[in-house]
């Protein structure tokens, strides 16, 4: 149970992991695997692939498919929406760590 609670609660912040980067420019799945590996996120394409077919039916990404060395690669970026979410999201965090830091 402890293991499916710290799951629903980190799920939440690699979604706004995503809306960051996808702020910052597009990238794709296998890039993110590897950005988010590196702040700890052990995440295989069958777990992301999945959050970001969620986020784009959201509203919250947007996907392009562009040719790369001859194969399909799909980028996703930011939209409006997502925007307003990040930075809703960003002021929750901020007011969550002033009162959790100490």
């Amino acid at each position: 149970m402890q293991n499916r609670i710290l799951r629903k609660l980190f799920l939440g912040f690699i979604q706004i992991h995503i809306l960051y980067h996808a702020q910052k420019k597009p990238f794709f799945g296998a890039w993110m695997i590897e950005e988010l590996k590196e702040h700890g996120y052990q995440m295989s394409p069958g777990t992301l692939y999945p959050i970001l077919h969620n986020m784009e039916s959201n509203g919250l990404l947007k996907k392009e498919n562009k040719i790369v060395k001859g194969k399909v690669r799909k980028y996703y970026s930011i939209t409006a929406i997502g925007k307003e979410f990040l930075e809703e999201a960003r002021k929750k965090a901020f007011e969550l760590f002033e009162e959790i830091k100490d």
